[in-house]
């Protein structure tokens, strides 16, 4: 009876087996359509227009001086933003990680806000505290002292839209880790920024860098946040998106295709070390479990 029973079996596996593989194969070429229509292609279509009158044509839309003070502006905005990012991710990591305090849940959910909050709307939030009608408006303007439609502007809204990257790559990283080290090294007589530098930094260090590269592409690629508060003023308060926008908008398709090649050519850069840092940073958390 067993010998039937296996015999019975073996057509059911089988068809089990050649439906696994029918689903396998349909989900992979439907990712792989995914992919190609709506991250290749348009990768492709923004090289393509940007090359398509030659590398004479392409170069020429980065002679403008509107388009160098956009990326000078961008470059600025990201420098500042990043910095102080990755101060209060790593910060917020090591606190919602390391200790319980009161407030901690509210803490996260600050942190998260972002992610749930339009990029536009917290424009609109910084008019309504910062603008000449806002609640801040009139003692700004009495101080001389200007956020919109200028580098502070910019920079507030691009780190609101920011700050949650490297906060929220660290928390589960630390979370894992445990406190184990930290707790011999203090045993052990060190001082906890002793134990910060020489324990807690070097074990988040590759998923540090991953955040910080993905808060620099959001930083130089936000376009909604920045569009509000920057009163879109031609070679003083247009970052790299808004310039393109403009471009776009005067039917100058090749110079705007040309400068958003930056940000394509930035997104793929990203990617690639993005890539590389999973591969890396996934071997090392698979040793530290090992051991």
């Amino acid at each position: 009876m067993s010998d039937l029973s296996l015999t019975a079996a073996a057509p059911v596996q089988e068809d089990a087996a050649n439906e696994g593989r029918l689903v396998r194969g349909l989900l992979i070429g439907t990712a792989v359509v995914f992919l190609a229509l709506f991250l290749v292609l348009p990768l492709f279509t923004v090289f393509a227009q940007a090359f398509a009158r030659g590398v004479g044509a392409y170069l020429e839309a980065f002679s403008e001086p509107d388009a160098w003070t956009a990326i000078r502006l961008t470059l600025t905005v990201a420098a500042i933003a990043v910095p102080f990012n990755l101060v209060f991710g790593v910060a917020a990591a090591w606190a919602i990680a390391k200790f319980e305090f009161t407030g901690k849940s509210l803490l996260i959910t600050l942190i998260d806000l972002p992610f749930s909050v339009s990029p536009v709307v917290s424009g609109l939030i910084y008019v309504l505290l910062f603008g000449s009608q806002g609640l801040f408006g009139g003692w700004l303007q009495a101080n001389g002292i200007q956020i919109l439609f200028a580098l502070p502007g910019i920079v507030l809204a691009t780190v609101f839209v920011t700050f949650p990257f490297v906060a929220r790559e660290l928390i589960p990283l630390m979370q894992e880790q445990g406190n184990a080290e930290e707790e011999a090294a203090l045993t052990l007589g060190a001082t906890g920024l002793h134990t910060f530098r020489t324990v807690t930094l070097p074990n988040i260090r590759w998923g540090l860098l991953y955040s910080v590269l993905l808060c620099n592409a959001r930083a130089m690629g936000e376009f909604g946040a920045v569009s509000v508060v920057s009163g879109h003023i031609r070679g003083l308060t247009n970052t790299i998106p808004l310039h393109v926008e403009i471009l776009y908008n005067e039917y100058n398709f090749v110079a705007a295709f040309a400068v958003a090649s930056l940000l394509a050519g930035l997104a793929l850069v990203t990617l690639a070390l993005k890539s590389l840092l999973e591969w890396r940073y996934g071997a090392e958390l698979g040793s530290r479990a090992r051991h």
